[in-house]
Parts: C-alpha cells; sequence; structure tokens
C-alpha cells in the first residue's frame, strides 16, 4: 500500500511514519521546507515533498497513487491552513482513498459532544491568544472538519486527547462522544494516537466516524473494560 502523511516531520508525523513503514507501507511524507531535516533518519526509506500543506499543487502531486493519506490537521497562522490543507487532499486524492485525518476533543461532529467548564474555557483562552498573535486559528480547524463531514469520501477524524511521550500501550480506544466515561482519564501516548491513525486506513467501520480516543490503558479504559 502506498500512504501519504501530510505533516509527516511533526511529532505525530514521525510516528505515523515508522507505524507505516513497520507494515511494508510504501510512504510518501508533506511537510514544511524548514522541518525536511526531521525525517533525515528516514530520507532513504521514503519520498518527501517539502512545501506548505496548503500548497494544492504540492498535494496534488503528493497524494497521485496514494490509497490512503493520513492528514495532520495543524491550524498554523491565520491563513486558513488547516481548511486549505485539508480541501487539497479531498480535492486531489485517489478515488475510493481512505483519508484520515486528525484533530482535537474540540471538533464536534453532531453537536452531542459534552465539554467541562475548563476545557471550554482553556479553549477560549488559547484560540484567544493564537489570534492576538496570530499564531493559531482553531475555527479553522473546525471549518476544515465541517468540509470533511459534509464529504460523502472515505475520511475518518481521529479527535486525540491530551498526549504524552512513552512506549506504546498499544491501540486505544476510542467512543463516539466527548463525555463519554471510557473517555474520563483523556490521555493517549502520541505514539498509540498515531497508530489508531495508521489503523484507521484498513478498518472500514471508521468511515464517516469521529472517534474520540484514549489510551486503552487509562483508568477510565480499564474500568469500561472491566464493566463490560
Amino acid at each position: 500500500m502506498k500512504v501519504c502523511i501530510v505533516g509527516a516531520s511533526g511529532k505525530l508525523g514521525q510516528y505515523m511514519v515508522q507505524h507505516c513503514l513497520d507494515r511494508g507501507y510504501e510512504v510518501v511524507g508533506v511537510c514544511r521546507s524548514k522541518s525536511v531535516d526531521k525525517l533525515d533518519r528516514l530520507k532513504d526509506r521514503i519520498t518527501v515533498f517539502s512545501g506548505a500543506t496548503n500548497d494544492r499543487e504540492l498535494i496534488r502531486n503528493a497524494v497521485e497513487g496514494c490509497e490512503g493519506v493520513l492528514t495532520v490537521l495543524v491550524p498554523w497562522g491565520v491563513q486558513q491552513y488547516s481548511s486549505g490543507t485539508a480541501q487539497a487532499v479531498m480535492d486531489f486524492a485517489e478515488p475510493g482513498a481512505r483519508l484520515i485525518f486528525s484533530c482535537g476533543w474540540h471538533i464536534s461532529m453532531d453537536g452531542k459532544d459534552v465539554y467541562s467548564w475548563k476545557f471550554k474555557a482553556f479553549f477560549k483562552f488559547f484560540d484567544a491568544i493564537g489570534k492576538f498573535f496570530r499564531m493559531v486559528e482553531l475555527n479553522d480547524q473546525v471549518e476544515a472538519c465541517k468540509r470533511i463531514f459534509e464529504s460523502d469520501l472515505q475520511w475518518t477524524v481521529v479527535r486525540g486527547s491530551d498526549l504524552e511521550e512513552g512506549e506504546s500501550e498499544g491501540l486505544p480506544v476510542w467512543s463516539k462522544h466527548i463525555g463519554d466515561p471510557i473517555l474520563r482519564s483523556n490521555l493517549t501516548r502520541r505514539t498509540d494516537f498515531a497508530l489508531f491513525m495508521v489503523a484507521a486506513i484498513e478498518n472500514n467501520d471508521l468511515i464517516h466516524q469521529a472517534p474520540a480516543i484514549v489510551g486503552c490503558q487509562t483508568p477510565s479504559a480499564l474500568e469500561h473494560t472491566q464493566k463490560a
């Protein structure tokens, strides 16, 4: 299988690259020009396209022939980076390709997610600071996912909890809605977030789903397993 990873040089992206290589996939990576050196250790094993991930021509060339496209929706700056990236991927991906996107818990597909007041306060604060310094644009990530949800392509949007480094604990568990008891721990190993993204390529049950994930060894996940 040939897979394109958009945002390959980031922490999550590098883990996805490694998981794909471990599966024997042919990997194409897309990353900003200034970050190419982060992939030096893998340069002999992958093909790299460098440039802005919302560059439509770049994405067109990178996703050619790919059966899966894994995209990290990063809300950099205030130039519609997330929505531009998502739109380019959807416009140029091969017919029938599995499109897997990553984002945070703040994205809601059906409006049934339940957030704590702390979460909502943090989101508003971070969004305001990001806009003031013109660093991030969280609402554009919302716009990107809105476009994805309205598409009839073979997409999955993986919504990640808080992340930590560490050895893999295994494939995360997931639920459809934030606020479900299984997600209470709100913590996932970054490598396992990447693992879930890669595994979703071949999991057709996740098509047109927006799974919210949490580490399989967290207290809330284990409690759910014991009750089951």
